[in-house]
């Protein structure tokens, strides 16, 4: 039986920040890539490639880390349980509009990048809500429990929640000064997170070099919305970061400067760690 998540955690926990990748699971069931019109390198388009194990350093800055396995082509982890696309699923009925389910991208996708099908036909009702059972509800009751337990331990939880970007997507982001951005943080406007927050998370990625911008494209997906509850002390700000910095996204691999740009990401994963920690303490004391 696949596991539905890693979760690799701190010797101690010193900090009241979680770091999630919900897109960087590789696992493709064999009966699913059986049924699927697209190769393996096509349909591998839509995952986060990597970004665990940029942010693979976490537990040693005393926050645990939680990555998916399961391939978002399969399930995806940053969209609500009932996102189900009724052109996919059959028996779904549609119930207002949803522009994320209109363009194929729910819970199930129907669709990986540039809008390619990703199988002919509909599944039926009980094979979507099989994977749902599989993939999410394990990761979310997982991550669930972890901010929790930060908000039992420390007062206070913030969910780094870590996804990457293709670089052409930056053709929809504003310039910053003369550059795109290599870094779109989102907080759904000031609604998912305290200001103090994503202002210390853009100063943490500009001290190690990168550009960064605010919530444009990108203001936050479900899981931003979702966790994000800063009047009950919940925190969360979405982190997107350009896949051109760190891989061939042609090739779908890795950079040659790739243990380089994960050491300064790192070294931001530190700073983060360490801008929720003090508030962490003090709301333990």
């Amino acid at each position: 039986m696949v596991v539905a998540f890693r979760r690799s955690d701190p010797q101690r926990v010193t900090t009241c920040a979680v770091f999630s990748s919900p897109h960087s699971g590789a696992h493709y069931p064999d009966r699913f890539m059986a049924a699927s019109r697209l190769g393996a390198a096509e349909i591998r388009t839509s995952e986060d490639m990597f970004v665990d194990q940029l942010f693979a350093s976490v537990p040693q800055q005393g926050a645990p880390l939680l990555s998916s396995v399961y391939a978002r082509a399969y399930v995806d982890l940053n969209r609500a349980a009932d996102e189900l696309d009724p052109a996919l699923v059959a028996g779904v009925r549609q119930t207002g509009i949803n522009p994320r389910v209109a363009a194929g991208l729910g819970v199930i996708p129907r669709v990986v990048s540039e809008g390619r099908e990703i199988r002919n036909g509909k599944i039926t009702l009980e094979a979507a809500r099989e994977r749902i059972e599989a993939a999410y509800w394990p990761y979310h009751q997982t991550l669930r429990g972890l901010l929790d337990e930060q908000r039992e331990r420390f007062g206070m939880a913030v969910l780094f929640d870590c996804h990457s970007m293709p670089h052409e997507a930056l053709a929809a982001a504003p310039l910053v000064g003369t550059r795109r951005p290599d870094v779109i943080l989102g907080d759904r406007f000031g609604m998912a997170c305290d200001r103090w927050i994503m202002d210390g998370a853009a100063a943490a990625f500009m001290a190690q070099g990168f550009t960064v911008a605010r919530n444009a494209p990108f203001a936050g997906g479900h899981i931003t919305r979702h966790y994000g509850r800063p009047s009950k002390n919940q925190h969360a700000l979405q982190i997107e970061i350009d896949r051109a910095l760190y891989m061939d996204e042609a090739r779908q691999v890795k950079r040659p400067d790739f243990e380089e740009v994960r050491r300064r990401i790192g070294l931001v994963a530190a700073d983060l760690a360490a801008l929720v920690r003090p508030n962490a303490a003090l709301a333990a004391e």
